[in-house]
């Protein structure tokens, strides 16, 4: 059995690593810092240092152009395909594993565009017309993923990186337009709800439950809390979060044990408890509902988001 700090030192490396401002030197693919404002255009091949499971404050749209592989974004993971679109929100760690890649690399695999959320909303205070694009990037901060769109986000990012200026923040804000008005999409990491319908204070239960997930509930303790009728408060429910009180409860139960196995070595059995659940087959059934794969697989996939190749 490994020492404590051999286990506190392997925990620490799962942790993202925060990008600084040294890792993004030109020769790996980013603009210089001095001849670029608030957005930022980015290209790199593969392998490169900079596909490693990390965060950073802004916002990132990610388009692959080539090869293969799996995508980690928070607690979610897929394949992934040249023409995947993938916006990332802020501090959302993430990296792209190329599993079908030559021998010799690729010079260019992904095309991206990072900016800092803080311009955009603080400007929407005053700009009515950026409400179009705030809503669409606060579901961002768990990820979204856009079908169909990969042609046009590549020539928007072409024309985005031969621009400067005023004329490069308004191709900018023709993107954020389309992305925003792009039906065909996902939302791909846990989501937590903020919701309050009809004047009813049903965004604090649901950010409660979302915190603490482990704590037993029920409709009728909830609705009672709310002073309802059971039927009431599913309805309510339903229309806020988009999924029954105990569908919810659930997903919530199952996005904890995915944040357990990414970030502990602790035992599955013992991560079910932890999570909520009170016995280890529903667990199991549940979590394979949901992720479509076992808890330990998800813990057996998830370790290759590490993977700096």
């Amino acid at each position: 059995m490994s020492k404590p700090s051999q286990r506190n030192a392997q925990l620490r490396r799962q942790c993202p690593e925060i990008e600084f401002e040294h890792h993004r030197l030109p020769a790996l693919g980013y603009e210089p810092v001095g001849e670029v404002g608030f957005i930022r255009c980015i290209a790199h091949g593969y392998p490169t240092p900079l596909a490693r499971w990390h965060s950073h404050p802004e916002y990132e749209l990610h388009l692959i152009v080539a090869t293969s592989g799996n995508a980690f974004i928070g607690d979610w993971m897929g394949p992934f395909e040249p023409g995947q679109l993938i916006l990332c929100g802020p501090n959302l760690p993430h990296n792209w594993v190329s599993l079908e890649a030559p021998d010799d690399g690729v010079a260019r695999r992904d095309l991206a565009i990072q900016f800092l959320p803080a311009p955009i909303f603080e400007a929407a205070q005053k700009i009515p017309e950026l409400a179009e694009a705030t809503g669409m990037l606060e579901r961002a901060r768990h990820g979204i993923e856009f079908f169909g769109f990969s042609a046009a986000a590549e020539r928007h990012w072409t024309q985005i990186k031969a621009a400067q200026g005023l004329k490069r923040f308004g191709l900018f804000c023709d993107l954020l337009a389309d992305l925003a008005r792009c039906t065909d999409c996902r939302t791909l990491s846990s989501m937590q709800f903020d919701a309050e319908l009809d004047g009813e204070p049903i965004s604090d239960l649901v950010n409660r439950i979302a915190a603490n997930p482990e704590e037993p509930v029920s409709v009728t303790t909830m609705a009672a809390e709310l002073g309802m009728n059971t039927g009431r408060f599913a309805r309510l429910f339903r229309r806020a979060t988009g999924n029954s009180f105990v569908g919810y409860v659930t997903q919530m139960r199952v996005n904890k044990a995915c944040r357990l196995l990414m970030e502990t070595d602790s035992y599955v059995t013992s991560i079910c408890y932890e999570a909520g659940f009170n016995n280890v087959a529903n667990f199991n059934r549940h979590f394979l509902e949901i992720k479509g794969i076992t808890p330990s697989e998800f813990r057996r996939t998830r370790n290759q988001r590490f993977l700096n190749i």
